[in-house]
């Protein structure tokens, strides 16, 4: 790590540490009890809210929430997984999560799977340890890891337990997190934040707190999908949502060059507002990228609907059968067949109309059972929007 890029305004001190690449590591200051949004902001934040505030009105009101939430949780673990260069298609993820398996070796591909699987879990638990009367807290960021790394690989780098160790990020130590003596006092002051009902707006605050879990790295490994399970738990908690609606990792993915050096231009010159810009443009961006996603998924609903309600011998069971693709867009015979209690020819003749309507698409023959995917369904819940969300505009913000 760079002791030179360090401004005498960066929120930390530099300390001793013993690493082949580095001298020195970081160890930030408490976070700021009050923090006074600038004239730059408040369009930003503005924005931001009254983004979120349409998707939580959106998502109080419809029937079946998971119409939205399911879709946007499962791309959340997808795209917060490749950040940290573990990959799979939302293809593997649900024929995963239908059809679990354990890894064969070290290499299998299942590992993967299993991995993103997990972060979808993690978030589950989270956002249900909040319900039963968890606060934000030290707790909870454990409880939180120890799900993400159970029975994965790193499941060796002790789930769920602060580290003992020193760590780097990068191979050449391009940032180097407190060592493991600071790390209980670091989290402590972090929790105290977290819990305070103070002055400091709640999406703002959860994006300080961002910064500050990276910038303390308490874990040997899975810190990055930990710190943003946790931004998707506060902003829901914090803002009294109706559930957490809110996922950033597809935004700080597709600028991950931005996002990294927005983390890290607050540790070295104090650049809050720079940080805050361009989470609270990522905070509108992935609002409104669910919405549109939502009234794509209804529209596509209606219109799947129709197309078996127009066919001769259209059957409640079809009806239902299109309804859970909504949930879940894949399936297989003998799964159709034990949700359903119908005969193998049944489910078969059930899945086989659907591909007829355009609904369905066979999954390849070497897969056994072979599956059935909806790509449509696919398309809209998880094909990124690259026109979405651009931060080149903001040149004007001051960088600290």
């Amino acid at each position: 790590m760079d002791s030179s890029k360090f401004t005498d305004e960066c929120p930390g001190i530099l300390v001793r540490a013993a690493l082949p690449h580095s001298k020195c590591a970081f160890v930030p200051d408490s976070l700021p009890d009050t923090w006074e949004v600038p004239l730059s902001l408040w369009p930003l934040l503005v924005e931001a809210r009254e983004a979120i505030a349409r998707l939580d009105g959106i998502g109080r009101h419809m029937p079946n929430h998971s119409l939205l939430l399911r879709p946007l949780q499962q791309r959340e673990a997808l795209r917060s997984s490749s950040m940290e260069g573990t990959y799979a298609t939302p293809e593997e993820l649900l024929l995963f999560q239908v059809e679990p398996k354990e890894p064969q070796s070290h290499s299998d591909k299942v590992n993967e799977w299993k991995e993103v699987a997990n972060y979808g879990r993690a978030l589950a638990t989270g956002q249900q340890l909040l319900d039963q009367g968890f606060t934000l807290s030290r707790a909870l960021i454990r409880a939180l890891h120890n799900e993400l790394m159970n029975g994965v690989r790193g499941q060796n780098k002790q789930p769920g337990q602060f580290r003992k160790v020193q760590v780097q990020v990068g191979h050449d130590a391009r940032f180097v997190p407190p060592p493991p003596e600071h790390v209980d006092s670091c989290l402590q002051d972090l929790a105290e934040f977290m819990s305070q009902h103070d002055a400091i707006d709640p999406l703002i605050k959860a994006f300080m707190v961002h910064y500050q879990f990276e910038t303390i790295h308490p874990f040997t490994d899975g810190n990055g999908r930990v710190g943003r399970l946790l931004l998707s738990l506060q902003i829901y908690r914090s803002m009294s949502l109706s559930n957490p609606w809110l996922y950033m990792s597809a935004f700080f993915e597709r600028f991950k060059d931005e996002y990294v050096d927005g983390l890290f231009g607050v540790t070295s010159r104090n650049a809050w507002e720079k940080w805050l810009a361009f989470c609270l443009r990522g905070a509108k961006a992935q609002a409104d990228d669910a919405m549109r996603r939502f009234e794509e998924l209804v529209a596509l609903k209606e219109d799947f609907r129709q197309r078996a309600g127009g066919e001769q011998g259209g059957s409640a069971r079809l009806h239902s059968i299109i309804d859970s693709l909504f949930d879940t867009p894949v399936v297989t015979v003998p799964s159709l067949e034990a949700q359903y209690n119908v005969s193998y020819p049944t489910a078969k003749s059930d899945a086989e109309r659907l591909v007829s309507l355009g609904i369905l698409t066979r999954g390849p023959k070497t897969m056994r059972p072979r599956p059935y995917f909806s790509d449509p369904i696919l398309r809209v819940a998880y094909n990124e929007d690259q026109s979405n969300g651009s931060t080149v505009q903001n040149d004007s913000v001051d960088d600290g």
